[in-house]
């Protein structure tokens, strides 16, 4: 293709070499979240099924954010589904012996669900931001590239859920 032709969202050969080209890095990205190959397989052809669907909303300048965004936000909706399986295998297994004092153990789960809520209680795009960042260590240019957002409004989102997060755990003492 020549550099004068304009990139189409929704014309298959465009689509097509889109996908050649972003399909393996989105695929390592969602395994990197996963840590599930088939997982991360679903997701990414999830990812592009919308992705073509919205083709002709989609401008060909934000197909790889949009790609991505739609990615992540399955993801977090997988991990959440997960987390409800998890708690709940969690609660029907019997509690175990610790060498903690019975007040520090359920002030440590106390804390900890408090923790979980605040960060559940972030605005999406702070919690976005702030699990990428501080839980899967993405520096902010690679997030911000990814989101299709600045750097300077990665440290923003960065900042509000870090205030968000203080003001949640100070109240909890």
């Amino acid at each position: 293709m020549s550099k004068k032709e304009i990139y189409n969202t929704c014309s298959e050969n465009h689509f097509s070499l889109f996908f050649k080209n972003h399909e393996k890095a989105l695929r390592n990205f969602l395994y990197y979240k996963f840590g599930n190959e088939e997982q991360a397989y679903d997701t990414a052809q999830e990812a592009f099924i919308k992705l073509w669907q919205n083709c002709s909303s989609v401008p060909w300048e934000k197909a790889k954010s949009y790609l991505y965004t739609v990615a992540f936000n399955k993801s977090l909706k997988v991990v959440a589904h997960q987390k409800v399986v998890l708690n709940y295998v969690q609660e029907s297994q019997p509690v175990t012996a610790t060498n903690e004092s019975p007040e520090f153990v359920l002030e440590e789960e106390q804390f900890r669900q408090k923790l979980l809520k605040a960060i559940d209680d972030l605005n999406e795009t702070q919690k976005v931001a702030f699990l990428m960042h501080r839980i899967d260590k993405i520096p902010q240019k690679e997030i911000a590239a990814t989101l299709g957002i600045s750097v300077k409004a990665v440290e923003k989102r960065l900042h509000l859920a870090m205030l968000a997060l203080k003001k949640n755990i100070e109240n909890f003492r």
